[in-house]
Order: C-alpha cells, then structure tokens, then sequence
C-alpha cells in the first residue's frame, strides 16, 4: 500500500517518512499540495498523511480537491496540524479529511490511525471480490488451477512495456495498469452460461457447439455492464466490460463476437489477448498437450498483424523471458507433457 506523505517542513516531512517506512508501507513524498495534488493524480496513494498549513495548496483544499476528483478508488486523507483547535479539526473534516493527529505526534498513535485507514480500505478492496468472481467461473472452466494468476501477471508485463514506449497509446497510465491487473481475471466469466457439454468437451467442436462457445463474450459482458450502469465512474468496471466481450477479437478483423480491427479493438482486449493465448498454449488442457515456450513464441510472432497487435507483439518480444519466471511462479503442468505435438487447429479455439 502506497503512502503519501505531505508537508513543506523538510524536518517534519522526513520524520514522518521514516516512521512510516519503518511500519512497512511504500512511502512518497511532496513538499506542499500542489505537488502532492500531481502525485495523487498519477500514482494512486491509498493514504495520505499532509500537513494542514503549507502554501499554495494547503492539507485542506488538497482533501477538498482529491474528495472531488477520485472515482471508484477511495483514498484515506489524515490531516496533522498544531491547531489542536475544534474549529480547525470541523474543517479539515468538512473538506473530507478521514482523521487528524496533533503534533507532536506519538508513533504509536500515528501507527494505529494508519492501521485504522487500511482496514476500512480492505473493506472495499475490489481485487478479492472481482477474484473471488473469476475464480467460480474458471471452476467450471477448461484451465488450470493458476491461470488466472499467471494472465494477470503477463498482462502487467506488457503494460508496463508499452507504458514506456515514446508513441504509447494515450490511454495506457499507472491506472491503466493497475486496472488490467484487476480485471483481466474476469475475461472469461461469461463460460459460467456455457453448457458442460460443450465447455468441458475434449475433443474438436462443431461449427453449431463453437457458436455457442463464443457466446460467453456476450454473456460476461451483459452481467458486468449491469454493474457499469450502477457505477458508471467505475473505470475497472469499464475495461473489464471491455475485456470480457473483445479479448476473443483479432487484428485483421476475423475475430469474434463484433469482427472489430485494428484500434478499433481496446488495447486491454488486445493485450489480454496475447496473454491468454500464450497461457493456452504453454498449458495442458483436456483438448490439448502443452506446448514449449519457443514453439508458443514461434506462433504468436507468427500472429503479428493478423492476430495479434503489433505494438503488443514489440512489447511480448522484449518481455517474453519474464513470461518464463511467471509460468515458473504459477507452475500447474506436468513437465513430461511440455513439447509435445498436437494438431494447431485445436490451440486456441475456446
């Protein structure tokens, strides 16, 4: 959990870092609001600790201007002032402030009211919720124990590469990433309306039982826009709407369930694409064998403007190793069925 600490007295700011590292918490720090206000902005603090008297944008209005600002993500604010005065504690609260501490403050006090923050934060974490979805989806899935682990973790990688790149698409931020991270697990939620029949069928599906597979983009889409439309600023929501119904869709335009091409296609669905495609093939299913890491890059590089995204494929090239550490971490196949062969037709159909 991320910690922003705020105060424009070097000896208060860097007393109040120390101690807040030493509690185990990744620290940032600002000199006054107005920085704090653009660190807020880009890297998602869940709490801040700011000093109530700073010039330029003081503890208050920075409350005041995050309260009106954030959307799905609820960021704890503590105010610390010398003012042990009601008048000045009433504002700080008016403003949207979730506690205060005087100073000199205790340690332990200051420990207790972060600790006091964090929980009400765990209360509303969506990662165990949203998880927690997936996870009843893939029971009755095809995949493997720990694929949903290991596709959330190939699509943080390639995001944070693309982040990186001079033309990075516009959209891709710290938010976006943080976003894929979260809802990536959910692109296949929609199998939970698919019969047994045909998600659980080892062999080759027919033309009529493919139709129908197909639908779970549909399906996942329509459950997950009923929460969008309830919480419309919900940008997890947005992109997991997004990744449920497009991740089945190709570049060229031959994908499914809207044939929709090039940027036409959200790059979360472009990159969850290849993610769940490279999992697919370096991992047993009841309908295939699991291939080697070389022969599954040799056919996503083979994908490249057909299948798969081009800056998307630039990014898998420079990350791909990391993919291997991954598939290491989360490791469910047995090794003496890695390398096998198998008819490329039955890869990845589902």
């Amino acid at each position: 959990m991320k910690i922003l600490v705020v105060d424009d007295e070097v000896v208060s700011r860097k007393k109040l870092e120390h101690l807040v590292k030493k509690f185990g918490y990744d620290v940032l720090t600002a000199t006054d609001g107005e920085e704090a206000w653009e660190i807020w902005k880009t890297n998602s603090p869940r709490i801040i600790i700011t000093d109530r008297q700073m010039p330029r944008i003081d503890g208050v209005k920075l409350c005041s201007m995050i309260r009106k600002n954030e959307t799905e993500d609820y960021t704890f604010i503590i105010i610390v002032t010398n003012l042990d005065e009601s008048n000045h504690i009433i504002e700080g609260m008016k403003a949207g402030a979730d506690d205060y501490i005087t100073k000199p403050f205790n340690k332990n006090e200051l420990y207790f009211r972060i600790k006091a923050g964090e929980r009400i934060l765990n209360l509303q974490d969506k990662d165990i919720v949203i998880f927690s979805l997936a996870k009843l989806a893939e029971s009755r899935d095809l995949d493997t124990g720990n694929h949903l682990e290991r596709v959330r973790y190939f699509c943080r990688i390639i995001s944070e590469k693309i982040k990186v790149y001079p033309n990075a698409p516009a959209e891709i931020n710290s938010k976006f990433i943080e976003n894929i991270f979260l809802t990536s697990p959910m692109h296949d939620i929609g199998k939970v309306g698919v019969p047994d029949s045909i998600l659980l069928k080892p062999g080759k599906l027919t033309k009529q039982e493919f139709d129908i597979m197909k639908t779970h983009t549909t399906i996942g889409y329509n459950t997950l826009n009923q929460a969008l439309k309830k919480n419309p600023k919900a940008g997890y929501l947005k992109m997991s709407c997004e990744i449920a119904l497009f991740h089945h869709e190709r570049f060229d335009g031959k994908g499914y369930p809207n044939g929709l091409k090039g940027d036409s296609i959200p790059l979360s669905a472009k990159i969850i694409a290849l993610a769940d495609v490279y999992d697919a093939l370096t991992t047993e299913r009841p309908y295939k064998v699991a291939f080697s890491h070389e022969k599954a890059v040799s056919i996503i590089i083979d994908g490249e403007g057909s299948h798969f995204d081009p800056i998307v494929i630039g990014a898998f090239n420079q990350t791909m190793d990391k993919f291997i550490e991954i598939k290491k971490r989360f490791y469910d196949v047995p090794e003496e069925l890695a390398g096998k062969t198998v008819l490329q037709d039955s890869i990845i159909k589902r």
